[in-house]
C-alpha cells in the first residue's frame, strides 16, 4: 500500500475515534441549543460537502472529477481520481423572540468520505482508448440529525404558585453509506445503501418555586433508532460539440447536465425507554421519594419520508458552472412509534448556485486558479409553530483552493459560509452563520495497471 494511501486510513482512524468519543459525551453537553430540535429527529444536518455548500447545496445535477457528491450516487461514475474528504464546521447562531436574545457557538465534524473510480483514467491514456463507461464507489460517515436544547420556562399553577420547567435534550443520529455509480455514454445511474443509527434523550424537570417542601419531578425519554436506507440517482450529460481543424466533431467543453435523486421512504426500528421520579432537594442532595414509572426496551418501528430532487446545470469545463434545483420531502407520512404523535408537514426547497475559475492553468497568479462560488437556498422545514411552518433561507459563499501534492497531484481545501435565518417571523427564530471547511486529498494511482517490459 502506498504511503499516500496509508495516510488516508491513519487520518480516518484518528478522526473516527474522536467522533466516537464526542458522541459519548453528547447526553452531558448538548452540541447545539435549538428548541425546535425537540420535535421529530431533531435538526437535520446538511449532507452535502463544502464544495457544494458554497453553491447553495446543489446536488442533483452536480458532478466533478475530483470531488464526491454522495447525495446523487450517479455522479460517482464521473470521478477521475480517488477523493478522501474530511469536513468540519463552526456555527454561530442567535436565537431571538420579540423580547429576548441568546447567542451560541457550536461545531462538529461534518463527514468522512472515501470515493474512488473503479476504472483508472491513467489506464485509458496508456491503453490509448476512451472507454464509454465509468464506475465509481464511495463510503461515507455523516451525522444525520442533532438534538440539543436547554430551555427554562415558568408558569402559574392554581393552588401551587409558580412552577419552573427545565427542558433539556441531547443526542445525534448518524448515517453510514455505500454509494455506487455507473456511466455509459451520456447516461449515469447509481444507488446508495446505508445504515442509520443513534440515540436521542429528552428530559423535563418541574420545580415549584413558592413551596418549600414541594417535590421536584423529572421525566426522561430516551429513543434509539437503527435501520437500513437506500436512495437512487440518475444524470444525463449533453456535451456540446465543435468542429476541429480536421473537420471532425469533438467536445467543446460546454455541457448541460440534468439530474435527479431521491428515495421512496425508508423504515427503521426503535428502542424506547421512559423514566419518571419525584425527589426532594431540601436535604442538600436529591432524595428520591417515588418512582412514577420505569419502562425500558420498548420496541417499535418508524418510517422516514419519501424525498425527491431534480436539478439542471450548465457548465464550461474548468471555467464556470451555473445550476438550479428543486427538492421535495413527504414528511406528513413520517412515522415513529417511539415518540408521541408528531405534527410534521410536507416540505419543498429551491437552491441555486454558481462557480467561476478565472484561469485554472495560470502559472503567475494563484488567485486565478482559485474556485469562487456563490449560491442561495429557500425552503420549508417539516416542523410547525403556532400553525406556521418553519422556514430556512439564506445566501452562501465559497472558495476552493487547489494544492499541488507530490507527483503533480492536485488536491483542494474548500471553504464555505452559509448565512441564513431559520424559524418563523412571529415567534422563535434563529439567525446563523455556518462555516464549513473541507480537505479533499486526491490520488489517481488507485487501480492503476502497471506494465513492465
Amino acid at each position: 500500500m502506498s504511503s499516500f494511501r496509508s495516510r488516508f486510513f491513519a487520518v480516518a482512524v484518528v478522526l473516527s475515534t474522536a467522533w466516537a468519543v464526542s458522541a459519548q459525551t453528547t447526553t452531558l453537553n448538548p452540541k447545539i441549543n435549538s428548541p425546535y430540535s425537540r420535535f421529530g429527529l431533531g435538526d437535520f444536518n446538511n449532507l452535502y460537502f463544502p464544495v457544494q455548500a458554497g453553491q447553495g447545496g446543489l446536488s442533483a445535477a452536480y458532478h466533478d472529477p475530483f470531488h464526491a457528491n454522495v447525495l446523487n450516487p450517479a455522479s460517482l461514475s464521473q470521478l477521475k481520481a480517488t477523493a478522501f474528504d474530511v469536513g468540519l464546521n463552526a456555527r454561530f447562531g442567535e436565537l431571538a423572540t420579540d423580547d429576548a436574545k441568546q447567542s451560541l457557538w457550536s461545531g462538529n465534524l461534518t463527514h468522512l468520505s472515501l470515493a474512488f473510480p473503479l476504472v483508472n483514467p491513467i489506464n485509458k491514456v496508456l491503453d490509448r482508448r476512451e472507454a464509454p463507461f465509468g464506475l465509481g464507489m464511495a463510503f461515507t460517515l455523516q451525522p444525520y440529525s442533532t438534538v440539543g436544547y436547554n430551555v427554562e420556562t415558568t408558569q402559574q399553577v392554581d393552588g401551587a404558585g409558580q412552577s419552573t420547567n427545565f427542558l433539556i435534550g441531547a443526542g445525534e443520529t448518524y448515517r453510514l453509506s455505500w454509494g455506487n455509480g455507473v456511466k455509459y455514454g451520456p447516461v449515469s445511474a447509481g444507488v446508495t445503501l446505508g445504515y442509520n443509527w443513534g440515540t436521542i434523550t429528552n428530559t423535563r424537570l418541574v420545580e415549584f418555586d413558592s413551596l418549600d417542601l414541594a417535590y421536584t419531578t423529572q421525566f426522561e425519554d430516551q429513543l434509539t433508532i437503527n435501520g437500513l436506507f437506500w436512495r437512487f440517482g440518475a444524470q444525463y450529460t449533453y456535451e456540446f460539440k465543435k468542429i476541429n481543424s480536421k473537420g471532425e466533431e469533438e467536445p467543446s467543453g460546454k455541457r448541460l447536465i440534468l439530474g435527479v435523486h431521491g428515495s421512496s421512504g425508508n423504515d427503521f426500528n426503535t428502542d424506547a425507554s421512559r423514566f419518571g421520579e419525584r425527589y426532594n432537594l431540601n436535604f442538600g442532595a436529591p432524595f428520591v421519594i417515588d418512582t412514577l414509572f420505569n419502562e425500558s426496551g420498548v420496541a417499535g418501528t418508524g418510517r422516514l419520508p419519501a424525498e425527491f430532487a431534480v436539478g439542471l446545470s450548465y457548465q464550461e469545463v474548468n471555467k464556470w458552472r451555473l445550476g438550479v434545483e428543486l427538492g421535495m420531502q413527504q414528511w406528513s407520512n413520517y412515522e415513529n412509534e417511539g415518540q408521541s404523535a408528531q405534527n410534521l408537514a410536507d416540505t419543498w426547497e429551491v437552491r441555486a448556485g454558481a462557480e467561476f475559475i478565472p484561469d485554472y492553468l495560470s502559472y503567475n497568479s494563484y488567485l486565478a486558479r482559485v474556485r469562487y462560488r456563490v449560491g442561495m437556498f429557500y425552503g420549508q422545514d417539516p416542523r410547525q409553530f403556532s400553525g406556521d411552518q418553519l422556514l430556512d433561507y439564506g445566501l452562501t459563499l465559497g472558495l476552493g483552493f487547489p494544492i499541488i501534492l507530490p507527483r503533480q497531484r492536485t488536491s483542494f481545501v474548500n471553504f464555505a459560509v452559509e448565512a441564513g435565518r431559520f424559524g418563523v417571523a412571529e415567534g422563535l427564530r434563529e439567525t446563523y452563520i455556518n462555516m464549513t471547511l473541507g480537505f479533499t486529498l486526491n490520488d489517481n494511482t488507485w487501480f492503476f495497471k502497471r506494465k513492465f517490459n
